[in-house]
């Protein structure tokens, strides 16, 4: 069965309870339903896309020192389709995981993780938020490791090489994705 967002929140709800991690689970959701616009997917997988974004770090909250160690068998547990599970595993490649993404949708999901937290740290640091936030912002932000520094920058340049992208574009469609969800982020 196709994973919507209203079964991601029931999902995530049962294991996450930290704002922070609400917080970025929302940006993901936005970053993975801009990349399904990209790559040109119909409406029903843009929003299924999106539910997988929000899903993405289900065993984070409980399990954070054992990332994604504890997913696999909980999310088939609980009925999630095995390609949905695989994507979530995917944004560990290299980290926690060798499950490499190879669908757009993995590909996107392993870029975004990481990416949205920058582009998010970049609005957040502007009197205006994400509204007017544009790439060549976030870009020079990138470059001070300093900044956000929790944020892998080879991570997302993985990311950006294997979706065939350069930086500034993935940061635009990131940035595309959060902007319809930044109110309801910032109370």
């Amino acid at each position: 069965m196709t994973l919507t967002i209203e079964r991601a929140k029931e999902l995530l709800a049962t294991t996450t309870n930290d704002p922070h991690l609400v917080v970025h689970a929302t940006n993901v959701r936005g970053c993975m339903e801009a990349f399904a616009r990209r790559f040109a997917q119909p409406p029903a997988e843009v929003a299924h896309w999106g539910a997988v974004g929000f899903l993405h770090d289900y065993d984070y909250q409980r399990f954070p020192a054992e990332h994604l160690a504890h997913t696999e068998k909980e999310l088939l547990a609980e009925g999630v389709d095995a390609a949905d599970v695989r994507a979530i595993l995917s944004h560990g490649w290299m980290l926690v995981n060798d499950v490499k993404p190879e669908t757009d949708l993995e590909k996107s999901l392993y870029t975004a993780d990481e990416l949205s937290g920058l582009v998010w740290a970049a609005a957040l640091m502007r009197p205006t938020g994400i509204s007017d936030l544009e790439p060549k912002s976030v870009v020079k932000k990138f470059k001070d490791r300093k900044f956000a520094a929790k944020c892998s920058r080879e991570v997302i340049l993985r990311g950006a090489e294997l979706l065939g992208m350069d930086l500034a574009d993935v940061v635009a469609v990131c940035i595309d994705g959060m902007k319809p969800y930044a109110a309801a982020l910032l109370g």
